[in-house]
């Protein structure tokens, strides 16, 4: 895999806006929101897409699920509601090959979304 944007700022090479870091993730906030609140939770393991995450590495999405509810009860969204997503290939809109969710919150979300 080409080395990316994501794996630049999980290294430290790129400054980003933080809000999680541990042993498996960090957490940043996107510098093009779509709404109020927009944090990108990315793996420190460089894989391409969800429907690369090998078997032996599944738990890994659990984890960045539970980040990122965790973050939206610290942003204060859990209350009003939040969206997370996961884009998978450039159809979806996944514009970096390097998985990361999408944590949205701070405004009322249309459906479907666009």
């Amino acid at each position: 895999m080409a080395d990316t944007v994501f794996g630049k700022i999980v290294r430290g090479e790129i400054p980003a806006q933080k809000v999680w870091d541990d042993e498996l993730c960090i957490a940043i906030r996107d510098i093009n929101p779509k709404a109020p609140t927009h944090i990108l939770v990315i793996p420190r393991d460089p894989i391409e897409t969800v429907d690369d995450v090998p078997e032996e590495k599944k738990s890994l999405l659990g984890h960045l699920t539970w980040v990122a509810t965790e973050l939206a009860r610290r942003e204060g969204l859990a209350k009003e509601g939040y969206r997370l997503v996961w884009n998978c290939r450039a159809n979806a809109g996944q514009d970096v090959p390097h998985i990361h969710l999408h944590l949205l919150g701070g405004r009322r979300m249309s459906w479907p979304p666009g």
